[in-house]
């Protein structure tokens, strides 16, 4: 690792932020040009572009060579996924007060990103992702996005309304398509700069560190190409559209799964490497916070600061595991323990809790 290691990675994580601003801002007005509702462009234009960071990290990753390429990628998605539940919701909802949580969002999002968890969990039961598989995935997308889109257009909710807020058409064609087309150019070009930037750097560190690829890609890449989502949601949640800020999480997650691994894996020459312990531990870890968020969202359709903080939380005690395995620290058998017969148990009976209350307050009769 050279002294400008720490500059290139700094470098990357701002470049990707930028850049994924710009083709958002960019893209949403030209989409906007022909006619497209602003629900439809929240759900399409911007979901993907706050996974640009996520793409752009990937491919370059897969196109670098070398025997560990690949690694980064799929470190980057699973961390990022358990990023965006944990650590980018649970920030929104301290720092902005509760979320509301659509009940589009529990009926059908959450449960197509627990499905999508699952389904990528046992593409990868051999510890690789193939070129079929990848496939698959972009396809299931491509069927997810077209059936969201004709949906919202004949429908009229909760979250169209505070797309229509946040993204109304006619705010977003004030600007000449000459500007538009320069945003998009410029974010792309960033794209392309920080993730080859954020790539190399990370690959140094996990060098001069001694711990694997898939370990910088769940940590360090993970929470940087995380930050449009945290930005996205925490100003969504500050200006009080508390819908957006759930709703771009969970969406960005689909996108991560379904359209970052996806592509990635269908573009690569080779198949995506999977560690051995990406499968023992961080999938399951992904999709059980997936699964965490029906209760949690499903009690009063409202993630509470509380809440928020306990997912904060969850994400710290996350990371000092991944930290603590990865170095082989001596406390790590300790850590285990604390972690299955206290915290385990803990998350098991506040779940349960919720759960319990969610059913009493439905089944309650003064309930209209």
């Amino acid at each position: 690792m050279t002294v400008a290691t720490p500059f290139f990675l700094v470098v990357g994580i701002v470049a990707l932020v930028i850049g994924a601003e710009a083709l958002v801002r960019g893209s949403a007005r030209l989409a906007a040009r022909t006619g497209m509702s602003s629900v439809v462009i929240g759900l399409t234009v911007v979901a993907f572009g706050t996974s640009a960071p996520e793409l752009a990290v990937s491919i370059g990753d897969v196109l670098r060579g070398g025997d560990e390429a690949g690694e980064i990628a799929v470190g980057n998605v699973v961390g990022s996924n358990i990023a965006n539940i944990l650590l980018v919701l649970g920030i929104a909802a301290a720092v902005g007060g509760s979320l509301l949580v659509a009940q589009r969002i529990v009926r059908l999002d959450v449960p197509i990103m627990i499905g999508a968890s699952i389904l990528v969990w046992l593409f990868v039961f051999n510890e690789q992702l193939g070129r079929l598989e990848g496939i698959i995935l972009t396809a299931t997308l491509v069927v997810y996005i077209t059936w969201t889109v004709v949906k919202a257009r004949s429908t009229s909710d909760e979250v169209s309304t505070e797309y229509d807020e946040a993204l109304a058409p006619e705010k977003l064609r004030q600007s000449s398509v000459w500007t538009d087309l320069l945003f998009v150019g410029v974010g792309l070009g960033l794209l392309v700069v920080g993730s080859q930037s954020l790539v190399s750097a990370a690959s140094d560190i996990a060098s001069e560190l001694g711990v694997s690829d898939l370990v910088i890609g769940l940590t360090v890449v993970a929470i940087g190409t995380s930050l449009p989502e945290i930005a996205t949601s925490v100003l969504a949640a500050i200006r009080g559209q508390r819908d957006l800020a759930v709703g771009n999480a969970i969406g960005s997650n689909l996108f991560n799964l379904l359209a970052v691994l996806g592509i990635t894996a269908a573009v690569a020459p080779n198949p995506l490497p999977v560690a051995e312990s990406a499968v023992r531990v961080d999938f399951p870890v992904m999709i059980a916070v997936a699964i965490a968020c029906l209760p949690v969202f499903v009690h009063g359709y409202v993630l509470n600061r509380w809440e928020g903080i306990a997912f904060v939380c969850f994400y710290a005690g996350y990371i000092v595991w991944i930290v603590l395995d990865a170095t082989e620290n001596t406390f790590r058998d300790e850590y285990g323990a604390v972690a299955l017969f206290f915290v385990g148990p803990m998350v098991l009976g506040t779940l349960a809790l919720l759960i319990w209350r969610s059913y009493r307050d439905r089944s309650s009769p003064l309930q209209s």
